[in-house]
């Protein structure tokens, strides 16, 4: 208790004061006392390197302040944070028109354009891209132990994609990387036995769970995980709704 008293922190935003832990990420502290900060690439299951650039604020110790990015900037005693200034709001501004043109058919990036009452930019456009290179997808596949995913090109040609633009073999593919996707542009389909995830050239037969014959996950996937719970495959055999469903009728109250 007394080591966690000591991880605490006081911090300004506004004005107001606010606790944290030390080191946790400002973006994380300010919307966990109820700041609004946009963001696109933050996701708290994989560390943050400040790739969308919408997070900015401005942070104030001592006498010196400065922009930026809130989700890869530790909280720490005495920080002053403001949110909305307007230099804050400029650049931002700039970063938004810069989203617009990378991935102009993204449309949280259209959404969050609005916001700020930007519909154009001076940007030359990515005609139909929906992807704006946060790496989130890369970043989840890594925390996950596969390493499916990577960079590739350079400059306006670089995007995320698998090895030589063919179907990974380290892929199992668990649909984590369209869970975390900030626009979308990953899609998992599950239709006729089969999950494809087509931006990853990716297309696997489902296994069919014993209790109610639904297709809901690689057997490729169910191996790994079993192989990293230890467990015989036969436990992963039904899918999450019937587990639950046989979970919760064993502990049933009579």
């Amino acid at each position: 208790m007394a080591d966690e008293k000591c991880n605490v922190v006081e911090f300004k935003v506004q004005g107001q004061i606010c606790q944290g832990t030390l080191g946790e990420s400002l973006l994380s502290a300010l919307r966990r006392h109820g700041f609004e900060v946009p963001s696109l690439c933050f996701h708290e299951a994989v560390s943050s390197y400040g790739a969308c650039r919408l997070c900015l604020v401005e942070v104030k110790k001592g006498r010196r302040s400065k922009l930026t990015t809130s989700c890869n900037y530790p909280v720490q005693e005495g920080l002053e944070v403001q949110l909305d200034t307007d230099e804050v709001v400029r650049h931002r501004r700039i970063v938004l028109q810069l989203l617009l043109a990378a991935a102009p058919a993204a449309k949280a990036v259209r959404d969050l354009a609005a916001r700020y009452g930007i519909e154009e930019t001076p940007f030359v456009p990515r005609p139909e891209e929906d992807c704006i290179q946060c790496g989130l997808c890369i970043r989840i596949c890594e925390a996950v132990g596969v390493n499916a995913l990577g960079f590739a090109g350079r400059g306006v040609s670089k995007h995320a994609t698998t090895p030589y633009e063919e179907t990974s073999a380290a892929c199992v593919g668990c649909g984590a990387c369209a869970d975390v996707c900030p626009t979308g542009c990953v899609k998992v389909v599950d239709a006729d036995g089969f999950r494809t995830i087509e931006r990853w050239h990716l297309k696997v037969p489902l296994t069919l769970c014993k209790t109610c014959g639904r297709g809901f996950a690689p057997e490729v996937h169910l191996t790994r995980m079993a192989g990293q719970a230890k467990l015989e495959i036969a436990h992963l055999a039904n899918c999450p709704k019937c587990r639950g469903r046989a979970f919760a009728a064993e502990f049933r109250l009579p």
